[in-house]
């Protein structure tokens, strides 16, 4: 991600922070579909496994994952100090298995591999050529066997169905009661999209290495993403 996109992003981000998780909901018309099942995906058959959440923002979507593995060990990575900052409020001080970073996720190494690396809804804030750096990234940072599980937004596979997606989205959330500057904010952050059709992201992650790539759910564009290392 080049320093421009970087400081382009963080700015926007840090602005909504204390409001994102309470507009969440209201901004993302399948929430609790799409932030439990990839959830659920990215349970392993560790007690306590090592997970990596690229983009972590406030750490809603970890948050998802304690509550089903309360016993994960979680590493939480964003551009964001102001979104880090509402996570260490979500999660308290006394957190031995939360590790936060403030960073660019695409340059962020580990001397011990990962079980799982997640994200939500921040890889399509890349250009193409990084996604597909990033995947081959995400995949040398992850155990043989472990798993990768995306929950992000995609292109239409066609202008027509991209605009299809956009009005419904469009739509649906100028019917909740977020407020006129909540919506122009939303439609501004939309301006740092670089989405990427879905099959051809599917596609990456198969010439990457991954196996069993899938993608496990979708809503318009909404979509979350599996794929899985070779175990050897």
């Amino acid at each position: 991600m080049n320093k421009q996109s970087n400081e382009n992003i963080t700015m926007k981000f840090n602005e909504v922070a204390e409001k994102y998780d309470s507009q969440r909901r209201k901004l993302i018309p399948c929430f609790d579909d799409f932030y439990q099942t990839a959830a659920a995906l990215a349970q392993t058959n560790q007690p306590a496994p090592r997970i990596l959440d690229l983009g972590a923002g406030t750490g809603l979507f970890s948050s998802y994952i304690l509550e089903q593995n309360p016993a994960a060990k979680l590493t939480l990575i964003d551009l964001s100090q102001g979104m880090l900052d509402v996570a260490k409020l979500r999660f308290g001080n006394n957190q031995p298995n939360i590790t936060m970073f403030t960073g660019d996720y695409s340059t962020f190494e580990s001397s011990e591999p990962f079980d799982c690396i997640v994200s939500a809804l921040s890889i399509h804030h890349l250009e193409d050529a990084a996604k597909q750096i990033l995947f081959d990234h995400i995949y040398k940072l992850l155990k043989p066997g472990g798993l990768f599980v995306n929950a992000d937004q995609v292109l239409g596979s066609s202008p027509f169905l991209d605009q299809l997606y956009r009005s419904d989205w469009e739509a649906k959330i100028e019917a909740t009661d977020l407020s006129y500057e909540a919506l122009q904010a939303a439609y501004e952050r939309t301006k740092l999209d670089k989405m990427a059709p879905l099959d051809q992201q599917l596609d990456w992650l198969r010439t990457t290495g991954f196996i069993d790539v899938d993608c496990v759910y979708k809503y318009y564009n909404f979509v979350v993403m599996y794929a899985r290392k070779p175990s050897m």
